[in-house]
């Protein structure tokens, strides 16, 4: 065991002994495992118009969010910054 095992990191508030476990329990059933192919399609789709690029720091959001019913229909994908897609929702 190393002497960081239990140290938190400054940005994620977790240790890393409980980010595998996050990850292992609920990043790895079925239901979050479709929800991640789903957003990899939107993005792919996206790549392919030349909208988004590797490595460009955009995210590709739905309108509609894919647990509120949403689909990876053209429509309802857009290009947004990492900040302000990953932000949505939160007082500031």
């Amino acid at each position: 065991m190393m002497a960081t095992e239990g140290k938190r990191s400054p940005t994620a508030h977790r240790t890393p002994a409980q980010i595998r476990e996050h990850t292992r329990t609920y990043q790895a059933t079925p239901k979050q495992r479709k929800n991640r192919s789903e957003r990899n399609k939107a993005r792919r789709k996206l790549m392919k118009e030349g909208k988004a690029k590797k490595g460009d720091g955009k995210d590709v959001a739905h309108k509609t969010s894919l647990m509120k019913g949403g689909t990876n229909a053209r429509s309802n994908l857009k290009v947004q910054s990492r900040k302000v897609n990953r932000g949505h929702g939160r007082k500031r």
